[in-house]
């Protein structure tokens, strides 16, 4: 008796692309290359076509279609991702001169935001896109199957199950859509707490693969997933960071960045990505060792703009510097920090800059506090940083750095502001 082993193979992936000169295709289709094995294709090919305009009707010319259905005859092709958004008519013409299936640049990302969203939110936010995109998509063998509607709720006698689909897919879009906003009111309270608190935020931003889950797990020990994947995490994460000063800040994880993110993800993640419009100090996190990072910068920075942030402190964290040789011979620009969270190097430096961006909330004072009021000492040892303490013969002299807020409280025993 022989024994044989199934095992199922990934799909075998061509990659196509259209060079019109609006962006740069070489590495446009390379990060493609990287969003499909992340969806879990095995890429066989990449074409590349220069053209002035993509054809209206099949996105490639009709001798490069030629080529690439002889390709696919020859060879054990699964699946067509184009490097752009097709229109509905162009997916379906593909599909039916090439006989395989066929998607798009927005299709495989919104597949894997599918697989990553693991909060009640993520996944809300993941379908309300996928819904979206696939509403004007609805076709082909739909047109042809029709049913007789009756009762309450349909259209009457005669509507198609393309109509009846449609139409259930906008009920849906809607039911969720509500229960976004009911989401989105939540964190607006969240935040509106957060600043009647007097609680500063800081936001990770940045692309994907960045390594912002890392430096947050090495930060605050937040448990987060960091793998070298894209949208390794998707679903946004706060925790408490304490800098050096001994003040507490909020530190907030937001879903990566890429390339030409489409519309319908930035609009259905847009309440994520507002944490980062609210928050007091954005780091604009970067992989030091990718040689595109500049540009990654200037993705980040376009959208932050877009979000409303302009006029935010931004600090750039030129992260994975253990891959580069020696750091501190790297140039810099602006307020620009080089780490490696995965080795911790430079994080010291990274809290020192966070520290100085944030608005003055507190203030260094001398503090000479009679032995009378030992309550009131206890209360400075815990909410201030302390950095002094003298036994003298009128009382504790102390030097802390006190809330900004609560110097009226202790004026009365306040000898020095430094």
């Amino acid at each position: 008796m022989r024994i044989y082993e199934n095992s199922e193979r990934p799909e075998q992936a061509m990659l196509i692309s259209v060079d019109t000169g609006d962006f740069d295709a070489e590495v446009s289709i390379d990060e493609l290359e990287e969003l499909a094995r992340t969806a879990g294709a095995e890429v066989i090919a990449k074409v590349i076509q220069k053209k002035e305009r993509p054809e209206a009707s099949i996105y490639v010319g009709k001798g490069k279609l030629s080529e690439i259905i002889a390709f696919i005859q020859s060879n054990d092709v699964d699946l067509l991702i184009f490097d752009c958004e097709l229109t509905p008519s162009q997916q379906r013409n593909l599909e039916t001169l090439t006989r395989v299936r066929v998607i798009d640049r927005t299709t495989l990302i919104l597949d894997i935001f599918a697989s990553r969203a693991r909060s009640s939110e993520g996944k809300l936010q993941v379908e309300l896109a996928q819904l979206r995109y696939a509403l004007p998509r609805l076709g082909g063998l739909g047109t042809q199957l029709s049913r007789l509607g009756g009762g309450i709720g349909t259209r009457g006698p005669g509507e198609t199950k393309l109509e009846s689909d449609k139409r259930h897919i906008r009920r849906r879009i809607q039911a969720l859509e509500q229960e976004l906003k009911e989401v989105e009111k939540r964190r607006t309270r969240h935040r509106q707490r957060r600043e009647k608190d007097g609680i500063q935020t800081v936001a990770v931003v940045g692309y994907t693969n960045a390594g912002k889950s890392t430096l947050m797990n090495r930060l605050t020990n937040a448990g987060v997933l960091a793998e070298n994947m894209l949208f390794a995490t998707l679903d946004p994460t706060s925790r408490a960071l304490t800098l050096p000063d001994g003040r507490t800040v909020m530190l907030i994880d937001t879903v990566g960045l890429v390339r030409r993110l489409p519309h319908h993800l930035v609009e259905a993640f847009k309440s994520t990505l507002e944490e980062a419009s609210s928050a007091t100090i954005i780091l604009n996190v970067c992989d030091a060792s990718d040689e595109h990072c500049a540009e990654h910068l200037e993705v980040t920075r376009k959208l932050l703009d877009e979000l409303g942030c302009a006029d935010k402190p931004v600090i750039s964290v030129m992260n994975k510097c253990d891959l580069v040789g020696n750091v501190y011979a790297m140039p810099t620009f602006g307020k620009t920090v080089m780490i490696s969270a995965l080795e911790g190097r430079g994080l010291d430096e990274l809290l020192e800059r966070i520290t100085k961006e944030l608005p003055p909330t507190r203030k260094k004072t001398e503090l000479l506090i009679p032995f009378s009021a030992g309550a009131i000492a206890a209360e400075i040892r815990r909410d201030s940083a302390v950095e002094e303490e003298e036994y003298t013969e009128n009382g504790l002299r102390m030097v802390a750095t006190v809330e900004i807020s609560l110097l009226e409280r202790y004026k009365d025993w306040v000898t020095r502001l430094f």
